[in-house]
């Protein structure tokens, strides 16, 4: 079976700013960039199994909305 390469950070960059409209502003770009480093490091969290039970986050997040 043949291995799938790796894209490299840069190239995960560039399709990421090709799939951005041509009128996409350079705030528009870089808010996109920091979603993909900001994926990138939750990814890097889950793998190390630093993450919340599901019934943790339910149990914090009916403290943040109102009743």
């Amino acid at each position: 079976m043949p291995t799938v390469a790796t894209p490299t950070d840069q190239e995960i960059a560039r399709d990421a700013l090709d799939r951005l409209p041509p009128s996409a502003t350079l705030e528009q770009m870089s808010e996109e960039l920091a979603l993909l480093a900001a994926l990138r490091t939750a990814e890097a969290a889950a793998d190390a199994g630093r993450v919340v039970p599901h019934d943790e986050v339910e149990r914090r997040s009916a403290l943040w909305t109102p009743k």
